[in-house]
């Protein structure tokens, strides 16, 4: 008897077929691209690279507005006047102090204006307001401490730091007043917060070119840099234990941070400051705008420190 062979039968039968993958094969990948879209072809043309927007500027827009930031000295790079307007003493005058200053004047069409403008009512007139460059707000204040310990610098640095104050106006009064009582800086957060565009130049009368603007991430975590290079840090708020009246701090190197129109300070800035202070006011149904806050104290600091000299 022959042995069993071992092995794959070989008995006839249907077979596993190649369920058509040879008709997939044999089957298009799709058109043929173009000749310019084919990297290897001379023909080939790259995708065209969209260009990144221009920095963005601020706009003075309308005949008193724009007189109004001229004879502040607002910084201009152009004065924009439509064309065929009617022509009047505050056009004029424009023109003239324009003209003085070496700011270029030029025409341009109502959609211009209403471009340069953002569709602010313009009255044929626009003053363009190069963006602000703004400083460091650390460096700033760590190089102010740095000054002063090393004898550069006479009087301890006072700094006011803004807790998202998102009113144009408010910011300008209050480099205002840091101007008029010799504040030595003013520190921003860059986001949730108003920064330094044409509104804050005119209500600032000018005193953004003399007050340096620093600009910092975090405002809570530029406090703790402040602390650590040798400033006492103070916040405004009605419920504090400590009166601004003669207050303690005045003379030492000093923060004064201001909290924002409606909230007040945020409880992380709140926390993290070294005392509280409230200014006495006669009524309790009253109370202070961010701006006026800032100048009475920054009035009774100024008594102070002059007191003592």
């Amino acid at each position: 008897m022959s042995p069993r062979r071992s092995g794959p039968s070989r008995k006839k039968g249907p077979t596993k077929g190649s369920g058509g993958q040879g008709r997939r094969k044999l089957s298009g990948k799709g058109p043929t691209p173009k000749a310019s879209d084919r990297t290897w072809h001379k023909n080939y043309r790259p995708p065209v690279k969209q260009k990144k927007p221009a920095r963005t500027t601020d706009a003075v827009a309308g005949r008193n507005p724009v007189v109004e930031a001229l004879e502040a000295e607002v910084p201009a790079s152009t004065l924009y006047i439509a064309v065929g307007v009617e022509m009047d003493d505050r056009i004029r005058n424009s023109v003239r102090m324009a003209a003085d200053r070496g700011i270029p004047v030029l025409d341009a069409t109502e959609p211009q204006l209403a471009r340069i403008t953002d569709n602010a009512r313009h009255q044929g007139i626009a003053l363009q307001v190069p963006p602000y460059e703004y400083e460091n707000g650390i460096d700033l204040v760590v190089g102010l401490m740095s000054d002063w310990t090393n004898g550069y610098r006479k009087n301890p640095p006072l700094v006011v730091a803004l807790d998202s104050i998102t009113d144009p106006h408010n910011l300008g009064a209050i480099l205002r007043s840091a101007s008029a009582f010799q504040a030595d800086a003013v520190i921003i957060p860059s986001r949730r917060a108003v920064g330094v565009n044409a509104t804050v130049w005119k209500t600032s009368a000018g005193a953004a070119a003399r007050v340096p603007v620093g600009q910092v991430t975090n405002l809570n975590n530029a406090l703790t840099e402040y602390k650590k290079a040798g400033l006492f840090t103070i916040g405004l708020d009605g419920d504090g234990e400590q009166t601004l009246h003669d207050l303690p701090l005045a003379t030492d190197p000093l923060c004064v941070v201001v909290g924002s129109e409606g909230a007040g300070l945020s409880r992380l800035v709140s926390e993290n400051i070294d005392q509280l202070v409230s200014i006495p006011i006669s009524s309790e149904l009253e109370s202070l705008n961010a701006s006026l806050a800032t100048g009475i104290t920054l009035y009774e600091i100024s008594r102070l420190r002059h007191k003592i000299d």
